[in-house]
């Protein structure tokens, strides 16, 4: 057998004119397609019964006034032209609610499949996005793993798995794909994936491999810095693989999946409505992709412009706005597939704010923060301890619960594998899946 490496070289470099497919894949691909061709929606398989959907808040999203301290006389006096009245949140507790402006989200805690996990972060926090976002990706506070969190679960728990066992709808792999066999694929915009490779120069590739992992405008910091990227500019690949074999497999991957994935995604029709967003057309896909039949484990998208060091008040809310109905669409077309409890959707976002307001109307660089946790398998309800506003460190969150026992819980107990070698650890779970 030759390695994976050698497969990719001399299918992808060898055919590249004519884009030859491996007689094994296109045989997988049509087993799924003959087997969702009369199907709405796709049947619950051993292995692939359940699916995660990983949803990125990116830039840092400030979760005071998330998940906002109503009740609280520090908060007030903290913000007081950012902070939310009583009036404006939609209570959870006596001394928490959510943003106005997530009414399905609130609805869905009534109903008990939101967990709400409050004051996330992790020892010795870093302010950076990209250190940060790192940590959180790869799950390595010491920030020195190669692969990501997700591709070691790949690695330990889906061995033999098709390439589509993760799938990032980014414009490139999350860092935390890297894995040293399989990183799952990358589509975007899978119709586009066909010509990333056409056997041009070495040169040429790397500058188009450089082009996709650039910044787009609209993740910029808002205070008009940059978003820092890894030594070599490649996410989400197999540990030790160079640029122009990280670009070589993900042309592969994409161009065996591209139109396979289209043909699936096309076979289900949504009757229900999303908006136009960014978030929304992402969740729409992998609805339409769960549907199909595509035997995916964990879905990446993400939602950005979360860096609101300027003018928050009307973006925040702008944002949480169309994140929650993104997520409300997205529900209610899994609950017509007959799919709602086979998918757990989680949210991270590289850390929080400070609590004071800036003289800019914004928020900056913090630590501890919250995210959310839904689906019919979650057991919702409030979960770890909101932090104190008046206990701080150098003005920031202190947090009470590690991001990696979040990962724990969801590893053990929705995707049933030991969370240990994936994590490099033992931490304590939550109890937010029923």
């Amino acid at each position: 057998m030759k390695t994976r490496r050698e497969f990719l070289r001399s299918t992808m470099l060898g055919a590249s004119a004519t884009w030859t497919v491996p007689m094994f894949i296109e045989r997988t691909f049509a087993d799924l397609a003959n087997g969702a061709r009369d199907l709405a929606t796709q049947p619950v398989t051993g292995k692939d019964g359940t699916i995660l959907v990983v949803l990125q808040l990116a830039g840092g999203n400030d979760g005071l006034n998330t998940l906002v301290p109503y009740a609280d006389d520090i908060y007030h006096r903290s913000r007081p032209r950012l902070g939310k009245k009583e009036s404006e949140i939609l209570k959870l507790s006596d001394y928490v609610g959510l943003n106005g402006s997530m009414p399905f989200m609130s609805e869905y805690f009534k109903q008990g499949h939101l967990g709400v996990v409050q004051g996330v972060g992790y020892p010795n926090p870093n302010r950076s996005h990209f250190v940060s976002t790192s940590i959180w990706e790869t799950a390595d506070i010491e920030h020195r793993s190669n692969t990501g969190w997700l591709g070691r679960y790949f690695d330990n728990a889906c061995k033999g798995a098709d390439p589509t066992v993760g799938i990032s709808l980014n414009k490139t792999q999350p860092e935390s794909f890297g894995a040293l066999k399989n990183p799952g694929v990358c589509l975007s915009s899978p119709e586009l994936y066909r010509w990333i490779h056409g056997g041009g120069e070495k040169a040429q590739a790397e500058e188009f491999f450089a082009s996709l992992n650039s910044p787009d405008d609209d993740d910029k910091p808002v205070d008009g810095g940059s978003i820092e990227m890894p030594a070599g500019g490649k996410v989400g690949g197999i540990q030790g693989e160079s640029n122009l074999d990280f670009l070589e497999r993900v042309a592969m991957d994409a161009r065996v999946s591209s139109a396979k994935i289209i043909e699936l995604a096309a076979k289900y029709k949504s009757k229900v409505q999303y908006e136009g967003t960014p978030i929304s057309r992402s969740l729409n896909m992998v609805s339409r992709l769960i549907a199909g039949g595509l035997p995916t484990r964990v879905y990446y998208v993400s939602h950005g412009g979360f860096d609101t060091h300027n003018q928050q008040l009307n973006s925040h809310d702008r944002l949480l706005g169309q994140l929650d109905s993104a997520l409300k669409s997205f529900f209610a077309d899994l609950k017509d597939q007959g799919n709602a409890d086979r998918v757990t959707l989680m949210t991270f976002s590289e850390f929080g704010r400070r609590v004071d307001e800036n003289a800019s109307a914004g928020t900056d660089h913090g630590r501890a923060s919250c995210l959310f946790v839904a689906g019919g398998g979650v057991k919702g309800g409030l979960y770890g301890q909101y932090p104190s506003l008046s206990d701080l460190d150098v003005g920031d969150l202190k947090h009470h619960v590690d991001f990696r026992g979040v990962y724990a819980s969801v590893l053990e107990n929705w995707l049933k594998t030991p969370s240990a070698p994936i994590l490099k650890g033992q931490f304590d779970k939550l109890k937010f899946m029923a």
